[in-house]
């Protein structure tokens, strides 16, 4: 892989980075990782009012990375790009071995 120039990365970091930036948009993203879903069951899981789901998947949806179909008069929101969800994975890793050095440390 190239090394990334600046203009790339400020993309990156305008669109998809800014779409992650709440956590619950992330949980959305794995909400929709296991199954596409209309947004009333995306709250109901994630037991998160409607209107915010919405607002979130919006913005989800300008990133592209979420996409809708429809379902008669319903709308249905699926994960566009599923190696996102690996990329969260692979972040939380880093996480916890952070976590886990700096307990170490402190020890």
């Amino acid at each position: 892989m190239d090394f990334p120039t600046i203009a790339e990365l400020e993309l990156m970091h305008n669109t998809v980075c800014k779409a992650v930036t709440d956590p619950r948009r992330i949980l959305i993203l794995y909400t929709l990782y296991e199954q596409p879903r209309h947004v009333t069951a995306i709250a109901e899981a994630l037991d998160m009012p409607q209107p915010t789901v919405s607002r979130h998947l919006s913005i989800l949806r300008q990133a592209s990375l979420v996409d809708t179909e429809r379902d008669g008069a319903s709308v249905i929101y699926r994960l566009v790009e599923p190696r996102v969800i690996e990329v969260l994975d692979n972040m939380r890793m880093v996480l916890r071995e952070s976590l886990a050095r700096q307990s170490n440390t402190v020890e």
